[in-house]
């Protein structure tokens, strides 16, 4: 996707959630497009990506179709998208996808893990990173 698609897309949500069709919280994403474009260039359809309770950028550039992206946020699913058979986890506990990510980097698989600034700042984050770097595991954290 694109920036202008993934702005596009974010906007339809927006304007699904102000008319009352998505009945749970929504978390946007705006202003990092191009960014995110970018870090996604590296990032392999086999690699693990795990998110937070911003995701929806994350999920279509990592190759979610934007229908089933769509679909999980109606259905209630914004902060905590889940799609197994593209290797995409999230979580909307602040920090909360760290261990788990580690974990799966644990197994020698390559892992993306996307945090937030104020997950950047606990101690679990901090462990992590840590615990990742001391075993040299193929995890890439991202703030």
């Amino acid at each position: 996707m694109n920036e202008a698609e993934l702005i596009v897309f974010e906007q339809e949500i927006a304007s699904l959630f102000e008319q009352g069709k998505i009945r749970a919280p929504v978390h946007l994403h705006g202003g990092n497009e191009k960014d995110l474009i970018e870090i996604f260039k590296g990032i392999k359809s086999t690699d693990w990506v795990f998110s937070t309770h911003r995701s929806h950028y994350h999920a279509l550039l990592k190759g979610i179709p934007p229908e089933l992206v769509k679909e999980a946020i109606m259905a209630g699913h914004s902060i905590n998208l889940q799609f197994p058979e593209y290797h995409f986890y999230t979580s909307a506990i602040v920090g909360g996808i760290c261990p788990i990510a580690l974990g799966v980097a644990m197994s020698g698989q390559k892992v993306w893990c996307f945090v937030g600034e104020m997950a950047a700042e606990t101690g679990i984050f901090h462990e992590c990173v840590k615990y990742a770097h001391g075993h040299k595991l193929p995890i890439t954290f991202v703030v």
